[in-house]
């Protein structure tokens, strides 16, 4: 389910990243070429982006498909930026939040998309969400696996937690909770990219003379394009990637031949 991606780097128009390229954002809404899970991402969509001397981001979301939108293609094709977030959705549930259940979330200076599904939610994240202050559970965006997971995110950056920190140790928390969710967050401050490859495919472009591209999915057939491997955090700037390879849950793996069972 959903497919999105940011980008760091020189100013360029949204539309550079989501409409233009032959196998965008935009494309992938309807014709997706690597999503594993579900097939048409018309359940909502969201960019959001930053403007120069503002460091909160500006945000454009829709409960329906992109390409119903007839303004969001204008939209991009004017507006620059030097960082973005956007994405599109296939709902997990239906439900009845709309619009405030795209991605992407924000808060402060963070943008933040969660592409794939909690196991058994709500009911696996219980447990999870008595850890969050009352004031938290009552703020959420929507009532879906995603705004839950920002929430925890969230609280753990307000707590100090660096990025990268905070989604490796959100993304296990929640995966010992809920064994096999697909947990491939994404996150950007406007400077950098953070994200984590947990179950779903997520990919990298490093552009040349400048910018670095984070995706589900490539949005053309350029050779650079390089696939992370699962299980691992991505922490990218506008030049440099460094990937760390993410253990998991001792509850969620399935023992090798070579492993008592206990």
């Amino acid at each position: 389910m959903c497919r999105h991606i940011a980008y760091v780097g020189p100013a360029q128009p949204l539309g550079r990243f989501l409409v233009e390229p032959p196998h965008g954002l935009y494309r992938q809404s309807w014709a997706p070429r690597h999503q594993q899970y579900g097939t048409v991402n018309a359940d909502g969509f969201g960019v959001g982006w930053y403007a120069d001397a503002d460091p909160v981001p500006a945000r454009y979301r829709r409960a329906g498909p992109i390409w119903a939108d007839q303004s969001f293609t204008d939209l991009t094709r004017v507006v620059r930026t030097t960082a973005l977030l956007a994405a599109v959705r296939d709902a997990t549930l239906s439900g009845a939040d709309a619009e405030a259940a795209a991605a992407p979330f924000a808060a402060g200076t963070w943008l933040f998309s969660h592409n794939g599904a909690v196991r058994g939610w709500p009911g696996s994240l219980t447990a999870l969400s008595r850890t969050l202050p009352p004031e938290d559970l009552l703020s959420l965006e929507a009532r879906n696996d995603s705004a839950l997971v920002w929430a925890l995110v969230l609280a753990r950056l307000r707590g100090g937690d660096e990025e990268g920190q905070a989604l490796a140790d959100t993304v296990l928390e929640v995966a010992a909770a809920a064994p096999a969710s697909r947990l491939n967050l994404l996150l950007t401050n406007g400077d950098t990219i953070t994200a984590t490859a947990w179950g779903d495919t997520l990919y990298y472009l490093t552009r040349p003379g400048g910018g670095t591209v984070v995706a589900s999915e490539p949005y053309d057939d350029d050779p650079h394009w390089q696939q992370v491997p699962d299980h691992t955090l991505l922490a990218a700037s506008r030049t440099d990637v460094l990937l760390t390879p993410l253990k998991e849950p001792a509850e969620t793996r399935t023992p090798s031949a070579k492993e008592p069972v206990t």
